[in-house]
């Protein structure tokens, strides 16, 4: 029964949604039968509030110990399967354990156990090692991208999980694609429900891919510059194979006038957050990524996607591709078709639709938005309501001037007008927010 204080009407109020998709509500009722579950189910389909929603139905609020465990392959998405619980509001404490900060903090949050519990499979199985995780309440596992945890090579911290689980009773898989098989070591039940909803509706239905062909002695960058000029002022994800591709990328296109993030494996985790956070805010709208921006991340509704390279197996060109037309909405891929790269065989007969580029390419205006830097955070009891009315108050804006605000552990990111942010870094340069004195910059 769901606990009587948590109405999942008010749930999907908090989270801006006015009702759940046939995904959700299918995996709904999956779940209340007890059986271990395998979802398939596209990119941007809806799955993290399809599998947390119903863990309110086992939830119990006076239960001491971690009752749920989710293990996602990647930082970027357990912290966004993390910010999906929060805005929830159940009540229910929750912590994200993951690679590249602080395992001290993490051990101090674990000593007061949270009821639902996020992580990387390398940091879980870190943890479990240095005897500081007790996993044996634990009722309910959910592998989150499983497929793309067995990619990544994490069959050993999984097995390691769930031996250390003795009252493990349900195991939920998500995939953005058909598994092949389960591995034993997960111990799903025979009876396991499979849920497919990949060709139910799925992206592909509201996608069109057009391919791009160099014009003769024309270089492939000068082409992905017109592309993205043609394309106009609209959120865009340029696809390359390798972290050096991204940053040679990324270099041209500031050179003629296009801002850009970049985002890639080889980055530190603070810089790789900065990137998602401006894109997200709208500071940049293009972002230079590998296949690691592919799934699993929070960024917005992307208005095209751009293959400046393929990749050499097709699920990763089906992923980036469902980096677009997500849930409703409709999109595009474009594919830079140079006959003198090695195409893959998926691609090479393909009959897309050719686009013709402008011979005079026309930049777009910078965007709207600038990134501020704010050096203090949650654990400064900052939040996003101080920092509006520390900004409009010291700064002078208007709160339309405002955008969206992400408030981190120790700083955060707020997105102000462009014509503006360099006015309100002097303004507010010998200023406290909440009488702390702060660094104020603008991001870089």
């Amino acid at each position: 029964m769901t606990p009587t204080n948590v109405n999942p009407n008010e749930i999907l109020k908090n989270l801006g949604i006015e009702a759940l998709n046939p995904m959700q509500l299918a995996f709904g009722d999956a779940y209340a039968l007890g059986k271990d579950v395998v979802l398939l189910s596209p990119t941007g389909s809806g799955k993290t509030l399809g599998f947390l929603l119903p863990l309110l139905q086992i939830l119990k609020p006076n239960m001491r110990g971690i009752q749920v465990v989710v293990l996602a392959p990647s930082r970027e998405l357990a912290l966004q399967i993390e910010d999906v619980f929060k805005k929830m509001k159940t009540g229910f404490k929750v912590n994200c354990c993951y690679g590249g900060h602080s395992v001290r903090t993490e051990i101090n949050n674990l000593s007061e156990p949270p009821a639902v519990l996020i992580g990387t499979p390398g940091r879980i199985d870190d943890l479990i090692k240095r005897k500081v995780l007790d996993l044996r309440h634990v009722s309910t596992l959910i592998v989150d991208e499983f497929d793309k945890s067995l990619e990544l090579g994490f069959q050993d911290e999984i097995r390691t999980v769930v031996s250390n689980m003795p009252l493990l009773k349900q195991r939920i898989l998500t995939s953005a694609t058909v598994l092949d098989e389960v591995p034993s070591f997960v111990g799903m039940q025979q009876q396991a429900q499979h849920l497919n909803f990949l060709n139910n509706d799925g992206p592909s239905h509201r996608l069109t891919i057009k391919k791009v062909t160099p014009a003769q002695r024309q270089d492939k960058l000068d082409t992905l510059f017109n592309l993205i000029c043609s394309i106009g002022d609209q959120v865009i994800i340029v696809f390359v194979n390798l972290r050096e591709s991204v940053e040679r990328v990324s270099d041209y296109l500031f050179d003629v006038g296009i801002p850009n993030g970049v985002y890639h494996g080889g980055l530190e985790q603070l810089d790789r957050e900065r990137a998602l956070v401006k894109f997200r805010n709208g500071s940049v709208k293009v972002l230079v990524t590998t296949d690691l921006a592919a799934r699993g991340l929070d960024i917005p509704e992307i208005r095209a996607v751009i293959h400046y390279q393929l990749p050499l197996k097709e699920d990763e060109f089906t992923h980036r591709n469902g980096r677009t037309a997500r849930m409703h909405a409709s999109g595009e891929a474009f594919v830079i078709f140079d006959k003198r790269d090695d195409l893959p065989d998926y691609i090479y007969d393909a009959d897309y639709p050719e686009v013709a580029l402008p011979q005079k390419p026309v930049v777009s205006q910078k965007p709207e938005w600038e990134t501020l830097y704010i050096g203090k955070g949650k654990k400064d009891k900052v939040n996003k309501v101080d920092i509006v009315g520390f900004l409009c108050q010291k700064a002078m804006l208007d709160k339309q001037d405002i955008g969206l605000i992400e408030v981190k552990d120790s700083f955060a990111y707020v997105a102000v007008k462009r014509s503006k942010v360099y006015e309100v870094v002097k303004k507010v340069k010998d200023e406290k927010l909440k009488n702390l004195k702060t660094k104020i910059e603008v991001a870089r």
